[in-house]
């Protein structure tokens, strides 16, 4: 038997493996099987895309259906390098979730000798390793599969796949995690999983010649994984791409280093996991017990982790969490882009029969009749809506409620329930936030039993971390908005704002506080870009953020930079090209305004600046909405 005896350097391909450039030569194992890779029925199910007509070397079947994979690799324009459905080189946004998982794997993962080589298409060596749901079952076992599933007759096998629980089109929020229960059936394996597409309302085919349409329930065989065997390369390279529906990371530009992306932290956490048979992690902990001593007898991960991840697996843990942090942090913001239809809490100004409910007196039998507060009605109905959904209750402003609220606070997140009547739903989890004695004076000790009761998470933000979350969209909210005050689509941030920030830093983000006089940090530019969008007039921000910030902000905006029309109209000579860096990002950022009909030329012109700058044009132009992403994405393939 075959096992994992260190811990998990699972990748993907970089794009010199897959076509040779000049940071590495082309694998041959891929040369001899081709750059066309096919998908799972899996990766369909998850949201991925499927080419209609394009196909593995192997077969001209819908099992050999090819679609979009990632690589390792950033594209030198800010997004993910990816391999398009006929083996050519795409582009993808790093925040979208239709591109497929291909994993690789090195040698030193695997014991040696090799099990199981076979020689497979056009004299490649393959083997098989691992397990993981890849096809859909049979017509005749999808009716036998639901039939005993309904009527719990199902074997579970103890074992679990883990996908993200987010939409297919959700492409603002990170990894929350969704189990899939493995079942046993006549010896064989199966999952349960629902399928999370779209393909514009229209039925999708699986390889079983059945259509389904998203929000289907389809039980996919678990089967063992084949890899191609590069021996010079000593990497192992997944034969189909196994899985989709993971954000590769958050909007931003994608500067190729993939160890710090949220991909390479869904392959080690949890897909290096799920591949593996239970026996072969036992049998590894033998071998490491009886043959040598090893560190990290129980394959634990002890990379850096931030607080959005302690936050995440807590939740996913069931384990209240409690935010730390100046009142400008975004505390609130982190929690809604894990579940943007949480419910909040404001205990500030809770009442007990806000927060805890009442009793009643009923003329008719003489008793009291405990009725619950409304803000639990709302969560057991959207909980029970969405049953495999995590929904979070947020207690506001904690540490300013009177210790009376605290109390009753401290019973519902201790006993997960209020009055010992009313029992929170099993997909429920509980989030607290307070700002700490010396960020307000209005706060209050948390009492001991309380804190006690949480994991705490200390939030500090900086510049990389703000201009993340800027670049999502809010739809109550739109550029639009600047030219056109009935429409209300504008953008949360202000493109001439996102831009003085990414130049200037953190001197423009936050500013000292000194009671006075007005000073920057994160939310009093959020209130900033509001202002800025209905005046048009940089001055007002003085308000806001300060006379001196404000100085610089309109020396930033009133740079000498060609107009729009100009760009459009060709009139510009080489002399227009020769910037300094603030005026660069000033550039990207006005030109970014321009209308869906001259994207192209302006675009053109932008990309002569540099790939950082047309990388943010990219962005800021893609705020206005779907449609205007679809169109920068086909523009970049077009010049792929």
């Amino acid at each position: 038997m075959s096992v994992v005896v260190n811990k998990p350097e699972i990748t993907l391909l970089s794009e010199g493996q897959i076509w040779g450039n000049n940071q590495g030569n082309q694998l041959s194992a891929l040369e001899d099987y081709g750059t066309k890779c096919a998908i799972t029925d899996l990766v369909i199910i998850l949201g991925g895309y499927v080419a209609a007509n394009y196909f593995a070397p192997e077969g001209i079947d819908l099992e050999h259906r090819t679609g979009i994979c990632w690589t390792a690799s950033s594209d030198g324009g800010g997004c993910v390098r990816s391999v398009h459905k006929d083996g050519s080189k795409e582009w993808s946004w790093s925040f979208i979730r239709r591109c497929a998982v291909r994993p690789v794997l090195p040698f030193s993962m695997i014991a040696h000798p090799f099990p199981n080589i076979f020689r497979g298409f056009n004299g490649t060596e393959e083997m098989a390793y691992g397990e993981y749901p890849q096809m859909a079952a049979s017509q005749d076992l999808q009716e036998t599969l639901e039939k005993q599933f309904v009527n719990e007759t199902l074997q579970a096998t103890g074992k679990t796949y883990t996908t993200d629980s987010r939409k297919h089109d959700d492409n603002d929020n990170g990894f929350l995690a969704k189990n899939h229960v493995e079942y046993s059936y006549n010896g064989k394996k199966f999952v349960r999983i629902r399928g999370n597409s779209d393909f514009g309302n229209k039925a999708f085919t699986l390889s079983n010649g059945l259509s389904y349409h998203n929000g289907d329930n389809i039980w996919v065989a678990v089967q063992p994984i084949k890899w191609l065997i590069d021996r010079g390369a000593k990497v192992m390279v997944s034969k189909k791409a196994l899985l989709a529906g993971i954000r590769y990371n958050s909007r931003g530009v994608y500067d190729g280093n993939f160890e710090n992306t949220e991909m390479k932290e869904y392959l080690v956490k949890c897909f290096s996991k799920d591949m593996l048979e239970i026996n072969e992690f036992t049998e590894t902990i033998k071998l490491q017990v009886q043959n040598s001593k090893k560190r990290n007898p129980f394959n634990f991960t002890f990379s850096h982790v931030s607080e959005e991840d302690i936050i995440k697996g807590a939740i996913q843990s069931d384990i209240s969490v409690f935010l730390h942090g100046q009142s400008s942090v975004g505390k609130s913001a982190r929690i809604k882009q894990l579940d943007p239809d949480c419910h909040v809490l404001y205990l500030r100004n809770a009442t007990p029969e806000s927060l805890i409910g009442k009793s009643v007196y009923n003329p008719n039998s003489g008793e009291l009749i405990d009725v619950p507060p409304n803000w639990y009605k709302q969560v057991c109905k959207k909980c029970e809506k969405e049953p495999d959904t995590i929904h979070i209750i947020f207690f506001d402003e904690i540490t300013n409620a009177l210790y009376s609220i605290q109390g009753m606070a401290f019973n519902i997140i201790l006993d997960k329930e209020i009055n010992g009547i009313f029992k929170l739903p099993d997909n429920c989890r509980i989030v607290a936030a307070g700002n700490d004695l010396s960020d307000s004076l209005a706060a209050n000790v948390l009492v001991e039993p309380l804190f006690n009761r949480f994991a705490h998470v200390y939030i500090e933000i900086n510049v990389k971390d703000w201009l993340k979350w800027a670049m999502v969209a809010d739809k109550k909210y739109s550029r639009l908005n600047y030219y056109d005050t009935t429409k209300q689509e504008e953008h949360k941030i202000h493109p001439a704002i996102f831009a003085f920030i990414a130049y200037r830093g953190e001197k423009a983000l936050r500013s000292e506080y000194s009671g006075e006089k007005p000073n920057a940090d994160p939310r009093k530019w959020e209130m900033a870009s509001k202002l800025l969008y209905n005046t048009k007039n940089p001055e007002m921000l003085r308000a806001l953020v300060g006379e001196k910030i404000t100085q610089d902000f309109v020396h930033f905006c009133n740079q000498e930079v060609i107009a729009l029309q100009d760009v459009i109209k060709g009139n510009y000579n080489d002399d227009d090209f020769n910037l300094n860096i603030m005026e660069k990002y000033v550039t990207a950022a006005a030109l970014s305004f321009v209308d869906e009909q001259n994207l192209v030329t302006v675009r053109s012109f932008v990309s002569k600046l540099g790939s950082e700058f047309v990388a943010v044009f990219d962005s800021l132009f893609s705020y206005g909405g779907e449609k205007k992403l679809e169109q920068i994405i086909e523009l970049r393939h077009s010049k792929s």
